[in-house]
């Protein structure tokens, strides 16, 4: 699939998205008195899925980061090692909104942890990964921890 396809699948599944959240609010808004509507919307606000959640946070907080340049993309200009979102995700919302979000940091990174004097890719067999041993090496001295192989 090319990164156009992608890019427009994205948006599509993203207005897809926005259209249900808004038909749910204005189920709500109208006073309706279906329960499972009511129930189902008041669920949804409560505790989104991680990915809605992440989505809605990315968006919201792109207008409170750092302002995209032009031309670059944001994973160029910020480091996210230890973001949970692909770097396409995070460029996507730098291209769409004009500002590059701010680092999800989750509670532990995710991998392996490093070993005091050890390189990650000494430490773990990295064969086929598309990322440079210095990258994967310098994830490891930042996080702690060795990235999962890709």
């Amino acid at each position: 699939m090319s990164h156009t396809t992608l890019h427009l699948a994205r948006k599509a599944a993203a207005a897809m998205v926005i259209t249900v959240a808004a038909f749910g609010l204005t189920a709500c808004q109208d006073g309706g008195t279906d329960a499972s509507s009511s129930t189902a919307s008041t669920q949804a606000t409560q505790s989104p899925s991680p990915k809605a959640k992440t989505a809605r946070n990315s968006a919201g907080d792109a207008s409170k980061s750092t302002p995209a340049k032009s031309g670059t993309k944001c994973t160029d200009q910020i480091n996210y090692a230890g973001d949970s979102r692909s770097n396409a995700e995070i460029n996507t919302i730098g291209e769409d909104t004009g500002h590059c979000p701010a680092p999800e940091k989750s509670d532990k990174p995710k991998g392996t942890p490093k070993k005091p004097g050890t390189s990650c890719t000494d430490q773990i067999n990295y064969a086929g990964d598309t990322r440079s041993n210095a990258e994967i090496n310098t994830i490891g001295e930042k996080t702690g921890y060795c990235p999962p192989v890709k």
